[in-house]
């Protein structure tokens, strides 16, 4: 069995980050079987315009934040894509595999690309591929994915089963999917309708992983609710974004239901919850940020924990690329 998840690197991560993503990361890293490859999408990254700086920061911070969660670069693969050549190697030769009308059908360059479709990058259009080559290369078995990510799997399994059908091989190893646990959908502090984003202009918008105590209780304090109670059950909680917000938070900070955090506090103010999420929150994510900075203050460290795991994750690869070389007929 081997596993294998990816996120593109962004600056300045923040709880959903965490809690939509990283945390997961690490319980598949000590709860599942067989071997986990984690690794930083830096080429999926530029099929936008990035700042060359930003990206390269990003990246290691990006790489600081998993480590500093729990990610162990001794128990799992930890990488970015741009130090394994093998994958944008194997991405041109799915590209001759993969057939354009199954890229159309693709949603999420309809959504990205916005009304400038004509003006998008061919990365942008083809990065499907790119995901396609991520996987099969590490004959991967299974690969967690949320709701938007089914699609991309399902022409990774097409491209593989093309692929070993057009060369009379069995290169590739058809991925499973796999439901990793449930992530909470973070909002803004701000906006119960909106996603908790790096992108807003209000830091008060989002608990950020290096705040520090009084930075989170400060913010938690100003959160937006409303002044009804907190009901008794998840029902009541229907029309109310922001209350459903920080009550998510709590469930999802303390490992427990909505309803389980309800029982608890049903019938209070946000003058009584406020204070007590604001506490677990400090308590929780305390030793991440204390361990995040000492990493991103040793940049070195970083990318020496990188410059491994992409060794690691090449000797993986060889095989597989070797083999989609060999079966197409192509000599080197």
């Amino acid at each position: 069995m081997r596993t294998l998840s990816g996120i593109q690197p962004t600056g300045n991560l923040h709880l959903g980050n965490y809690l939509g993503a990283i945390r997961n990361w690490v319980r598949m890293q000590d709860d599942m079987p067989g071997e986990k490859l984690y690794f930083l999408a830096d080429l999926h990254a530029i099929t936008v315009h990035n700042d060359p700086a930003e990206l390269t920061a990003n990246t290691r911070e990006m790489a600081a934040a998993l480590m500093a969660a729990g990610i162990d670069p001794a128990k799992a693969i930890l990488f970015n894509q741009a130090r394994v050549p093998a994958h944008a190697e194997l991405a041109w030769l799915l590209f001759c595999t993969a057939r354009i009308g199954w890229l159309n059908r693709m949603t999420q360059f309809k959504e990205k690309s916005g009304k400038n479709r004509e003006g998008a990058s061919v990365g942008l259009y083809a990065y499907p591929v790119l995901q396609a080559a991520d996987v099969l290369l590490y004959q991967t078995t299974h690969v967690p994915v949320g709701d938007d990510q089914k699609q991309h799997l399902e022409l990774a399994r097409d491209v593989a089963t093309k692929f070993n059908l057009d060369t009379g091989t069995e290169t590739f190893t058809l991925p499973e999917p796999t439901i990793p646990a449930a992530a909470a959908r973070i909002m803004s502090l701000r906006d119960g309708s909106a996603k908790m984003s790096k992108s807003d202009p209000s830091d008060a918008s989002r608990i950020n992983l290096v705040d520090d105590a009084d930075t989170i209780m400060a913010k938690i304090r100003k959160a937006k609710t409303d002044p009804e109670p907190l009901p008794s059950e998840a029902a009541g909680l229907d029309g109310r974004p922001e209350a459903k917000n920080l009550v998510s938070i709590y469930a999802a900070m303390a490992d427990e239901s909505v309803d389980q955090v309800l029982a608890r506090f049903a019938g209070q103010g946000f003058g009584a919850f406020k204070p007590a999420l604001g506490e677990l929150l400090v308590e929780t994510l305390r030793p991440i940020a204390t361990r995040l900075t000492a990493l991103k203050a040793d940049p070195a460290a970083i990318d020496a924990a990188l410059e491994a795991g992409a060794a690691r994750a090449s000797a993986l690869a060889k095989p597989t690329l070797d083999a989609a070389y060999a079966a197409l007929g192509l000599c080197r």
